[in-house]
């Protein structure tokens, strides 16, 4: 037991050392934000830093609202890439991965608020990692304390019996 966890903690930190070599080639938002579309706002703040790369957004605000949040800043609509299947944190993932894969992306900016960022996290290494995906988390700040640890443990637990099944657990 104690070998193995200089092991988990070198794999853990090689694996992070990696991550932050890698340039991302696409752009991740979660969406379920509130009615104010602060992750909206906030990726396309972002995404005017990195004009070449597409902007996918998985579940969240309406899409006429989200493509006036984008038109607003200068965004080309052609670089957006909208998906309405989600319907929780699970599921932004798992509804989103073969398209991710089908384009060839090995790498993505992970967008989400700052107070949901652990749980995306924890389902994003499943999900994601389960693909060879990588990802750089950038979180949208917000004045909302850190969610529960139980929703991270919950959900990652959902997302490994995706893995394992390909079956969406739902949360209720």
């Amino acid at each position: 037991m104690l070998i193995l966890i200089p092991l988990y903690v070198w794999s853990t930190y090689n694996k992070e050392i990696k991550a932050q070599s890698v340039v991302p080639q696409a752009v991740l938002v979660l969406g379920g934000s509130s009615q104010y579309l602060e992750r909206e706002k906030f990726t396309a703040k972002f995404v005017r830093q990195h004009p070449n790369l597409p902007i996918w957004i998985t579940g969240g605000s309406p899409k006429t609202s989200t493509e006036q949040v984008f038109t607003k800043a200068g965004i080309s609509p052609k670089r957006l890439y909208l998906d309405y299947e989600a319907v929780d944190t699970v599921t932004n993932f798992t509804t989103i991965i073969d398209d991710l894969e089908f384009h060839g992306i090995k790498s993505v900016y992970l967008i989400t608020s700052d107070f949901h960022m652990r749980r995306a996290t924890v389902v994003g290494e499943i999900v994601l990692g389960s693909r060879g995906i990588t990802f750089k988390s950038i979180p949208v700040p917000s004045d909302k304390p850190p969610e529960p640890i139980q929703k991270s443990v919950r959900d990652g637990a959902r997302a490994l019996v995706w893995l394992l099944t390909g079956f969406n657990v739902s949360k209720r």
